[in-house]
């Protein structure tokens, strides 16, 4: 374990909340002992920046997020120098191949579409995905519309069942320009070949003059991949995927229903320097 600790980051699905998607008393004591002590935090998700921003006051904390990483680490808010950046959107043409390529497969399309969700079907999974997200949906009237504009994803709701179908699918079909991941087991998204959350994380740390050996990432499946890679210790949740589990440092031995990121720190950072 590296014994100096400068930035947390963690994803927040089956990460930093519960499968209910509550932020614990138990996270909330643990990160705020870190902002105590001057430690950076941040957020990585494939949500996007104006829903991240309402996180901090959300989950009751009295400070904002030092860094977001948002849509997978196309959309990048550095709090420390009130300054937005944005990485690699999918050009329309390859938003249109995209919805080509899954089209032998059943799904629910939609992207994130000027503060709304743009939809191909107003379905259950989609109302969940409105209600996790806080935003209104909208059923497209012709699927031109999905590729009118630039955007950072597409993301395809389909039954869990088919998704290992669909990742061998996405496997034997490449593209130069964009690529395929899991984010959940019931939603597959598409982005720019070059975006990643670790790509992103890197720039906010060369901009910061923070040594990615100093930085602390946690997260549950094939979207936190890169993030945890590149850290100097990278912590994928028990409850989390194999091909996480295989490229981090760590493995924590409790659930995101079990407060486990937080026991994580607690056991391995702030016990060790006498913070807690």
């Amino acid at each position: 374990m590296h014994n100096k600790i400068r930035l947390v980051i963690a994803d927040i699905d089956s990460t930093l909340v519960d499968s209910k998607r509550n932020f614990t008393k138990k996270t909330k004591e643990i990160l705020d002992c870190l902002h105590a002590h001057g430690v950076y935090l941040g957020i990585a998700s494939g949500r996007p920046l104006d829903e991240l921003s309402k996180n901090a006051k959300k989950w009751g904390l009295q400070y904002d997020f030092d860094f977001l990483i948002g849509m997978n680490g196309s959309e990048v808010w550095d709090n420390l120098h009130q300054k937005e950046y944005s990485y690699f959107k999918l050009k329309k043409e390859w938003i249109k191949e995209i919805i080509d390529l899954m089209s032998s497969f059943e799904s629910n399309y939609f992207i994130y579409h000027h503060g709304y969700l743009l939809c191909r079907k107003d379905d259950e999974m989609m109302h969940h995905s409105a209600t996790s997200s806080d935003k209104e949906i909208v059923v497209m009237k012709d699927v031109e519309e999905m590729y009118a504009e630039e955007n950072a994803k597409i993301m395809f709701r389909v039954k869990e069942e088919i998704m290992p179908e669909i990742e061998k699918y996405i496997e034997k079909h490449p593209s130069p320009y964009y690529k395929g991941f899991k984010t959940q087991t019931t939603l597959m998204e598409f982005a720019d070949r070059r975006v990643s959350k670790g790509f992103a994380l890197q720039k906010l740390c060369e901009m910061n003059n923070i040594a990615l050996e100093d930085v602390a990432a946690f997260g549950d499946t094939t979207n936190d991949n890169d993030m945890i890679a590149i850290s100097g210790t990278g912590v994928c949740m028990c409850n989390g995927s194999d091909d996480t589990k295989a490229i981090a440092d760590f493995i924590t031995e409790k659930s995101n229903d079990e407060d486990g990121l937080a026991y994580f720190i607690e056991e391995h950072y702030l016990k060790p320097y006498g913070w807690y």
